[in-house]
């Protein structure tokens, strides 16, 4: 999808998304998934030989000599378009503002696309006990399960970010993470189901089972490829929790697909190439991310967005430093940096996904009060309650798990 024309609109949300051209963080994601995921897991290889492990069994990530008080740099990899940039798109702001406070520069790469690919470069250096030359990035929940479990990533030393405290309280515990030792969020956001009123006869779909089973949608529905998202959301209907689930509860939704797509229900599986159809109609409504249908929404006022009582995922992006890094503490006090509410209401500006420190709201109020408003940027409490992360996985579980999705949405 290429960039659109770009009017002259002064909502920073609506700039940062028409430049984004709709193609948003959770577009490459899922390009790792589908198909390619059991050869993917299958070429991984061995767990990690990292010597040492925790009483739990983790093995323990070696640590490098820390150069953090001599070398005044950090290395960071992230997602490309998600974080804050100057009008003419020439600096980055609260970086060069971080740098301006601290001393320490920021060697910030985009080389982020996908956490498969990611990983495929990062890992045969952390196997070989390796410098990746890097000293943090932002994964995925599920590949930060993947991460903690083989020790390639070191525990973080809260000392040196005070500003941990301002964690949402619906992030701080986790199942791939309890207490948030190895992680800390970068951005979340939100699966749900996106609809499309002039396409659904002015009818809300609110619930998973109207998409899978509603006579009046048939033909016109998509799940996404990512199958934690996708499956999460069937196991909320089914009264079971994503954190939390047995073998069993697994096959009974993907079962429950199965169903909805032999009776003609489904139109298909998608990435977020989905946002076109559900705009023009073609998709009447679909499983669907926050970041896509804010920017939707601007385009097509019929284009809606439910949150279903009975759960639904929450994914994050998540700040991890790997082993041997040559400046942790340098990456920790950059972490805190972004921990305070008033930097990252200016990432906010910016970035339409949902931001994992408190007090961000009321900081980006003054300056931005649309978008401080917007729900699926600053969801209530009552909806991060019911919001669920799906548990992390063995790599018996994400191969086994994975090659019934893929057999489900390609068969």
């Amino acid at each position: 999808m290429g960039e659109r024309p770009i009017p002259d609109l002064t909502s920073p949300v609506l700039r940062a998304a028409l430049l984004r051209g709709l193609t948003t963080r959770r577009a490459v994601v899922t390009g790792a998934l589908g198909l390619g995921t059991t050869a993917a897991l299958t070429a991984c290889g061995s767990e990690g030989t990292d010597e040492g492990a925790t009483a739990s069994g983790t093995p323990s990530a070696r640590a490098a000599q820390d150069a953090s008080d001599t070398e005044k740099v950090v290395n960071w990899s992230n997602w490309p378009e998600y974080i804050d940039v100057s009008e003419d798109e020439s600096t980055r702001p609260s970086l060069d503002a971080f740098t301006k406070s601290t001393g320490i520069t920021v060697n910030y790469t985009e080389d982020y696309n996908d956490n498969d690919e990611f990983y495929a470069k990062v890992r045969p250096l952390l196997e070989g006990g390796e410098d990746t030359g890097r000293d943090v990035w932002c994964s995925t929940d599920w590949m930060v399960a993947r991460l903690i479990r083989q020790g390639y990533v070191q525990k973080l030393d809260t000392a040196n970010i005070p500003n941990v405290k301002n964690l949402e309280d619906s992030l701080k515990n986790v199942e791939f993470d309890p207490g948030r030792v190895y992680s800390l969020p970068w951005q979340s956001g939100f699966a749900g189901i996106g609809y499309n009123l002039d396409a659904t006869g002015g009818k809300k779909i609110e619930t998973i089972t109207q998409l899978l089973t509603d006579p009046a949608l048939k033909g016109k529905v998509t799940l996404l490829t990512e199958m934690r998202d996708t499956v999460g959301l069937v196991l909320c209907e089914m009264g079971k929790d994503p954190a939390n689930f047995t073998d069993a509860d697994y096959d009974a939704a993907i079962a429950m697909i199965q169903k909805a797509k032999d009776a003609g229900q489904l139109k298909g599986f998608t990435g977020n190439d989905y946002t076109d159809g559900l705009t023009k109609g073609d998709i009447a409504a679909c499983v669907a991310w926050t970041g896509d249908v804010v920017q939707l929404q601007f385009e097509n006022e019929a284009v809606q967005y439910a949150l279903p009582q009975a759960g639904f995922t929450l994914w994050s992006d998540n700040f991890v430093i790997p082993a041997l890094a040559k400046h942790k503490k340098n990456a920790e006090t950059l972490i805190n940096y972004y921990y305070d509410p008033a930097v990252m209401a200016q990432v906010e500006a910016w970035v339409n996904y949902i931001p994992p420190v408190k007090g961000t709201k009321d900081a980006l109020a003054a300056d931005d009060p649309e978008t401080a408003e917007n729900p699926l940027i600053f969801p209530t409490s009552d909806v991060l309650s019911r919001a669920k992360v799906f548990r992390g996985l063995s790599a018996e579980e994400e191969t086994k798990y994975s090659r019934a999705f893929t057999d489900l949405t390609t068969s």
